[in-house]
């Protein structure tokens, strides 16, 4: 894909410097900021997601017993859809495709390279077994989650600020990004000092307004049964699409269109369905976070079904015992003066 630059970058009134570092050492160890953003991410949409899971009655933290699986997958469906994406990285001749030993394999997550909408795919398969496993409704988790998940999402996104990478194309707009000319993906032919779209700036003040509104939009019966995923999905995809189509990291191009642009476009197809068939199919409100005979059990009561027999004493009179002829009675029963028994 070709990209028209200008020649000159006129002069700006400020820019957005990028982080004189990436990482740091503790010990043998060296820790990036891109992997701690994603993780401080994951805590806050765990925090929040229990927060909204919780007010809807499901038991508290059973949010960390889905992302036992969620987490996992997710971080293996990013990886994957990444490789698959950029498929010139890692696959022909002078490649090193499969061995984790040198740099370059497919199996190198650790030398970067992740997918949002792999993580999107791989971590919902992960939650849909996590809720099988809980007994937590799906689509009540799946909504509990949106606001979250974004924030997750805005947070981490200052991981690609920390790494200089990911940004758009050249701009002579105050709020320019910095990007150090012998940073490899400095396009060849700009003068040093070119400043660029800060297209993580975007997606977080865009994915920042979108968790305000699906906060309010949640506080809303009609957001249920999936509905407010629904309205995550077609948010966050919408502005991905103007992102993408801005930044200029090598990426595959398809009938003229980068591959996450189609993704995201795929992203906004698959929330109106849901958005729409769940409205068709659930009209009503949810009757519970739990799937139906999976509700929470209190440890604490006294009685835990009001519908066991086996909960009751049967107080009931006993039948009576036949006497044999000739047999002596033990009873004590008293007799009436009359003389009846």
């Amino acid at each position: 894909m070709s990209l028209a630059f200008p020649s000159t970058v006129t002069s700006v009134l400020a820019s957005i410097p990028s982080p004189p570092v990436s990482y740091f050492d503790l010990g043998p160890v060296r820790i990036h900021f891109y992997a701690l953003c994603i993780i401080a991410g994951i805590i806050a949409a765990t925090i929040l997601t229990n927060h909204r899971l919780t007010k809807r009655g499901a038991e508290p933290w059973v949010v960390i017993d889905i992302s036992i699986l969620a987490v996992p997958l997710a971080i293996i469906g990013a990886r994957i859809f990444h490789v698959l994406t950029h498929p010139n990285f890692y696959f022909g001749e002078g490649r090193n495709t499969w061995n984790p030993f040198e740099p370059g394999s497919v199996w190198a997550i650790w030398e970067g390279g992740i997918a949002i909408f792999g993580a999107l795919i791989g971590g919902a398969i992960g939650a849909y077994l996590g809720c099988r496993w809980t007994g937590i409704r799906f689509w009540t988790f799946a909504d509990a989650l949106a606001p979250g998940l974004l924030l997750a999402q805005a947070m981490g996104r200052f991981g690609n600020w920390f790494n200089h990478e990911l940004f758009g194309l050249p701009t002579d707009l105050p709020w320019g990004l910095e990007i150090e000319s012998t940073n490899s993906a400095f396009p060849a032919g700009l003068p040093e000092g070119t400043l660029f779209h800060p297209t993580f700036l975007y997606e977080v003040i865009w994915n920042g307004l979108g968790v305000l509104v699906l906060l309010w939009l949640g506080r809303k019966l009609f957001f249920q049964w999936g509905r407010l995923f629904a309205i995550y999905l077609i948010w966050y995809s919408a502005g991905r699409i103007v992102w993408e189509s801005i930044r200029i990291d090598p990426s595959e191009i398809i009938l003229g269109l980068r591959s996450n642009v189609w993704a995201a476009i795929i992203g906004v197809v698959v929330g109106l369905v849901i958005l729409v068939v769940q409205t068709r199919r659930h009209p009503g409100l949810e009757p519970s976070p739990y799937q139906p005979g999976r509700e929470k059990v209190d440890a604490d009561a006294d009685v835990q079904s009001q519908n066991n027999p086996s909960d009751f004493v049967d107080v009931s009179e006993p039948p009576t015992e036949e006497v044999t002829a000739g047999a002596t009675a033990t009873s004590t029963a008293s007799t009436s003066e009359d003389g009846s028994r």
